[in-house]
Parts: C-alpha cells; sequence; structure tokens
C-alpha cells in the first residue's frame, strides 16, 4: 500500500503490559524495534523509569515516544525542583493526560501504558489512547501484540467492571511472582503471532523496596 508523500507517522511494533497488584506493578515490554518485515534492532527498551516508582512503558512511533519521554522527565524534574519531592505515579498519570491531549491535533504515535504505586503504596495501571483519554485499571496491554495478550488477561484476572457501586478495587488477586509468570506466558505466546513483538522481554517489578528489572528471551525470528 502507496503511503500519501506527506505522512510523518510510522509503527515500529512491540507490546507493553502492565499489571498492578496488592502491594506491587509489574510492567513489561519487548526490545523489538522493527519496520515493516525489516527488524533495526533487537535490543531496544520500551520502558522509562519516570517519577518515583513509577514506570512508563510506550509502543508506536518511536520518534515521538523520545520526544514523549523527555518532555516527561524535563517536567518531572522541574515539579522535583519546585516541590522538594518527586512526583507521585497518579500525578505523573494526569501529567501525561494532559501531554497527550495538548498535541490532539497532531497526536504523539504513542501508546502508553503507566505503572506504579499510587499514595497508598497499592500498585496502580493507567491506559491510554493517544489524544490523553486515560482509565486506571487493574492490567492493561498496549501496542501490536496488545489483541493477543488482552483476553488472556482478561480471562485470567476479569477486573471488575468501573461501573459497579460500590466501586469495588482493581488490584489483582495474584502474588508478585505469579504476576510475573503470567507476563512471561503471554508474552511468549503472543511472540508465537506477533511478527512485531519478540527478541527480548524486559520486565520492571516496582515495589515498597524499590525497583528491580529481569530479562528473558523470546523468539528471534
Amino acid at each position: 500500500m502507496s503511503r500519501r508523500g506527506d505522512w510523518v507517522y510510522e509503527n515500529n511494533g512491540g507490546t507493553c503490559v502492565a499489571i498492578a497488584g496488592a502491594d506491587y506493578c509489574v510492567v513489561a515490554a519487548d526490545t523489538r524495534l522493527s519496520v515493516g518485515y525489516s527488524i533495526l534492532t533487537r535490543d531496544h527498551s520500551k520502558i522509562c523509569e519516570l517519577a518515583d516508582k513509577c514506570v512508563l512503558a510506550s509502543s508506536g512511533f518511536q520518534g515521538d515516544i523520545k520526544v514523549l519521554h523527555k518532555n516527561l522527565a524535563a517536567r518531572e524534574l522541574l515539579y522535583q525542583h519546585q516541590h522538594n519531592k518527586r512526583m507521585s505515579c497518579p500525578a505523573m498519570a494526569q501529567l501525561l493526560s494532559n501531554t497527550l491531549y495538548y498535541k490532539r491535533f497532531f497526536p504523539y504515535y504513542a501508546f502508553n501504558v503507566l505503572g506504579g504505586l499510587d499514595s497508598e503504596g497499592k500498585g496502580c495501571v493507567f491506559t491510554y489512547d493517544a489524544v490523553g483519554s486515560y482509565e486506571r485499571t487493574g492490567y492493561s496491554a498496549q501496542g501490536t501484540g496488545s489483541s493477543l495478550i488482552m483476553p488472556v488477561l482478561d480471562n485470567q484476572l476479569k477486573s471488575p467492571s468501573p461501573l459497579l457501586l460500590p466501586a469495588r478495587d482493581a488490584v489483582t488477586p495474584l502474588s508478585e511472582l505469579e504476576a510475573v509468570d503470567l507476563v512471561k506466558d503471554v508474552f511468549a505466546s503472543a511472540t508465537e503471532r506477533d511478527i512485531y513483538t519478540g527478541d527480548k522481554l524486559e520486565i520492571v517489578v516496582i515495589n515498597k523496596a524499590g525497583t528491580k528489572r529481569e530479562y528473558i528471551e523470546l523468539r528471534k525470528d
């Protein structure tokens, strides 16, 4: 399919997943960066640590993603100097929404999942569209493999509807180790069907002790 000469967007593929628990959050993304049937690099991180116990994973056009991450990091540094503390995860979620909505007429071609701990120490996941509409959920997936991963997460985690009254907590019932194992399983499955997801999986676990990273190998073809 031919593109218009003024088309400035490219989807570089990849998949991001986040799961929130009672006292932890797991954010994961693959490291493949590709265009069409060409792999540009097999070792590109899609995860950016932005604030105190707050991590952003983004899929889409890497040019826009880099600019977005740089912009948010600069705004967080300004906040840190002005208030003498780091920004909380819910505050960063609102800032990301405002930043995306500000560019709504020429959007960042980035599909984001923000994960971390809130002020009470509970896990939180915020999922976004390209123009800043967002929702706090117990789990989410974005990117080229999201349509393969979300049905599995829905089946395993069954987040309560936000329309239920009284409101129920959206955190998942799994332990931290079980959530990490689930993330590994869904990525191993998605890699079999999505050519834009693969090579390596980067997993970031956020809890009260801090942030730790883990890497596992995925399919490389």
